[in-house]
């Protein structure tokens, strides 16, 4: 908490103190940075210093965090984060690829990427006091919010689609979360939030409009940051001719921009350290029905078209993107790109990852489907090793998931059924 000097628009750079602000900038809407004092920082500690720190979870990261200890003790609030990172040897040879690895963040409490950010704004409204966090959601981000809050006895109330999968709302029910379902979309859910929050004095979690979420999933970066310093060491063990290898690609799905803009932020922090040499390369992937940030990076700019969102991929089903500025500039600003994906590439993404034991939702396999259109464009070449982000569980959207596969077939319960089958 020391460290957290303020906040700095995105878009007009004005600097505001804590107490200035809380969401957004008041000349024209901004997201807001949250500013850190690098110096004091740097003063305090080294990369070691945190390296070799024995929490597993994003709270090992605390020093580069702008919020104090969580409240509580060994709660769901306490483990988030920390998900592993594994190596996929038959699916880069089914792509030619020399080194793909996945991170698979539905190893999270309630099972998505979003606990990262629900974890670090529930520290934060324990810090200001706030008796009730609001947020608007398709069902990850409510999920993760009611399941982070629910470890500390924190009220939540949830907007969220009527159309939001029903495993998703299920979570948000039992995690003791309000839950108000709307007749409208995602966009919909996500204005009203923002009036109820004003009208009620509740605190907003919504991504793309709470500084702290982006806190909360840069931690991710400083994540790969470790597991990439430990691939190196091995990889110098094994044959030092592979440290001679092009920068490490990263590839993100994308709805509101909030998660990539994230990753870009934990890596810009680092740098500002002086803790890494260059920011990795990063991938945006959004569905061909969800592309608003993808065409506005194509059309080389940063003013972002609002789109009629569909798409099977509820979790990255957005019209209006509310951080897109920031996911442009995620993937312009480290030489990457973004890929568009139909929802036949997601479904097909789902059943690919299934068959390595990859259980993922359609929005955590959007990113992986971009990898397979990537390596078939050359965006990508056979020596580029490649990380790609699984950001939520199958078990979210099993419907989506059945699309994926043929149905089981019924038998009788004889021997005779199965030789026939077989």
């Amino acid at each position: 908490m020391k460290n957290f000097i303020g906040y700095k628009c995105s878009l007009c750079g004005t600097e505001y103190v804590q107490d200035q602000v809380i969401y957004t900038c008041p000349k024209d809407g901004g997201n807001l940075d949250i500013i850190l004092d690098f110096d004091s920082i740097k003063k305090k500690f080294q990369p070691e210093d945190i390296t070799s720190r024995t929490e597993s979870s994003l709270w090992r990261y605390l020093p580069l965090l702008p919020v104090s200890e969580p409240p509580g003790d060994s709660t769901p609030l306490h483990i988030a984060g920390w998900t592993p990172t594994f190596a996929l040897p038959r699916l880069a040879e089914k792509l030619n690829l020399n080194h793909l690895w996945l991170k698979d963040e539905s190893r999270n409490p309630t099972a998505s990427f979003k606990d990262r950010a629900s974890a670090v704004v529930v520290t934060r409204a324990h810090e200001i006091k706030s008796e009730i966090v609001v947020t608007a959601s398709t069902g990850n981000a409510g999920a993760a919010l009611a399941g982070m809050a629910a470890a500390v006895n924190q009220k939540t109330i949830i907007f969220a689609p009527k159309s939001a999968p029903q495993a998703k709302v299920a979570q948000l029910l039992v995690f003791g979360a309000k839950v108000i379902l709307m007749d409208g979309s995602y966009d919909d859910a996500f204005d009203l939030s923002i009036k109820a929050s004003e009208e009620f004095g509740w605190y907003c979690r919504n991504t793309g409009y709470n500084p702290f979420t982006l806190e909360g999933k840069k931690t991710a970066a400083f994540e790969i940051w470790e597991w990439w310093i430990k691939a190196h060491r091995d990889w110098h063990q094994h044959d030092s001719s592979l440290d001679n290898h092009p920068p490490l690609t990263i590839f993100v799905s994308v709805g509101d921009g909030n998660i990539i803009s994230g990753i870009h932020k934990g890596f810009k922090d680092l740098f500002a350290l002086g803790w890494i040499p260059n920011i990795p390369r990063i991938i945006g992937v959004q569905a061909e029905g969800s592309s608003a940030i993808a065409n506005a990076f194509h059309a080389d700019t940063e003013t972002i078209t609002p789109v009629s969102a569909k798409t099977i991929a509820d979790s990255i089903s957005v019209d209006l993107p509310r951080d897109g500025v920031r996911a442009v500039r995620a993937t312009k600003e480290t030489n990457g790109t973004y890929i568009t994906v139909s929802d036949d590439e997601i479904i097909h993404a789902i059943a690919e990852l299934g068959k390595v034991g990859v259980f993922a939702e359609p929005a955590g396999a959007t990113a992986y489907a971009g990898v397979i259109k990537s390596t078939s464009m050359g965006v990508v070449r056979s020596e580029d090793p490649i990380l790609v982000l699984n950001t939520g569980s199958g078990l979210k959207d099993v419907r989506a998931a059945m699309q994926a596969v043929p149905s089981a077939p019924i038998i009788e319960p004889t021997l005779e059924a199965v030789k026939k089958l077989l």
